[in-house]
């Protein structure tokens, strides 16, 4: 039924008989940067290539301040915990999403509420979240209060699914409107822009991801960004486990994390960097491919990007017309050595978070169960 896909995508990465969804590219100076890590004998939380790195992330988003971390599990966590979520606490996001963002909600001992999204970004809906927040919230003392629990609202964290910005300028005038932090999981995005601007750098923070599977990556890695100074301070302290600066004495006046990114990573990360673009312009000539062999289709919709957005495309994602249609397609295309994936299980769907407040969540619901992520490797 769907040879034809099957066979397109075998001409795009032609000579292979597996074709990964997507795998990394080290195609630079990686090695030479981690030869350099190893001979400078710094291989850990310090070191010269973690400074470069934040460095040119800065540079590359136009955020003020960079915080590297372990992972962008972490980094999403440390962004709340120094957004003041607290136990008790509740925090706004969407339930297509990767398991992470709802966790790191969770590690602040805090719980999500869930609420829809958009259909053509996939990303968080400003429509659903300022229904929300008029219907179910009120304000108390400069505080959101959600009125079916009775307990703080205090950040809400859209996700720019498979590197596609959500409608991200609205969310933040509701978030500064209703007294929300903003964060945005920027983890799939690094290279997408709304507006102009980079995903990550319009909330309050925003986090990356640089996991293997990422437009870039050092392995695992995360990052913080932000323009707030203070924020970016308590970032940096926290995830170096809140050590007081001194030449030799240990004493930490706070519980900290030990978070912060090892040289060696960060070393490949900078090697990374330098084609990042290179990557971005390979992966959108992937995308538009794509693009015009779906046209053809009126049975399969390509996910483009947004109005006013530039998209790195991490993914290339399509829907189908049903679960059925997307389970037999992945059946397909698997057995064929095409890997392909469905978008992940929605979160207020698993038993962890299942009795968790949402909006009802329709569209999300709808294209949960119809989505298919296909290869998106960049093209050597």
């Amino acid at each position: 039924m769907y040879e034809d896909v099957i066979t397109f995508i075998r001409s795009l990465f032609p000579g292979r008989d597996f074709i990964p969804l997507h795998e990394p590219r080290f195609i630079g100076k990686e090695k030479e940067y981690v030869n350099a890590a190893i001979d400078s004998t710094f291989v850990s939380s310090v070191g010269e290539f973690v400074n470069q790195f934040e460095e040119k992330i800065c540079q590359y988003t136009g955020a003020k301040h960079a915080i590297a971390t372990v992972n962008g599990t972490a980094a999403l966590h440390m962004a709340l915990h120094v957004s003041g979520v607290q136990a008790g606490d509740e925090v706004i996001t969407q339930p297509l999403s990767f398991v992470a963002t709802a966790n790191a909600i969770s590690y602040c001992n805090a719980n999500p509420i869930f609420l829809d999204i958009d259909q053509d970004t996939l990303g968080l809906s400003p429509d659903a979240l300022k229904l929300f927040l008029e219907n179910e919230t009120r304000q108390e003392s400069g505080v959101c209060i959600n009125k079916k629990s009775g307990k703080p609202i205090k950040a809400c964290v859209p996700m720019h699914t498979f590197g596609h910005p959500c409608r991200i300028e609205k969310i933040a005038e509701l978030c500064k409107l209703h007294n929300l932090v903003l964060v945005e999981d920027s983890a799939e995005s690094l290279g997408s822009t709304y507006k102009g601007k980079h995903t990550g750098t319009i909330g309050d923070l925003g986090i990356y991801s640089f996991n293997g599977n990422k437009t870039i990556t050092c392995g695992g890695g995360g990052i913080i960004v932000t323009n707030d100074k203070d924020l970016a301070q308590a970032c940096k302290h926290l995830t170096t486990t809140a050590k007081i600066p001194h030449p030799y004495e240990y004493e930490h006046h706070q519980v900290g994390y030990n978070f912060r990114l090892p040289n060696l990573n960060a070393a490949l990360a900078c090697a990374q960097m330098e084609n990042l673009d290179l990557f971005i312009e390979n992966k959108r000539k992937l995308a538009d491919s794509y693009r015009k062999f779906f046209e053809s289709r009126d049975d399969i919709a390509f996910v483009s990007e947004p109005d006013h957005c530039r998209s790195n495309y991490w993914l290339n994602a399509i829907i189908l017309s049903d679960k059925a249609t997307r389970d037999s397609f992945l059946e397909q295309s698997n057995e064929s050595g095409v890997m392909t994936r469905p978008a992940w299980k929605l979160l207020s769907q698993l038993p962890m978070y299942a009795d968790c407040q949402t909006d009802g969540i329709k569209n999300a619901l709808n294209l949960g169960e119809r989505i298919i992520n296909n290869t998106s490797s960049v093209r050597l």
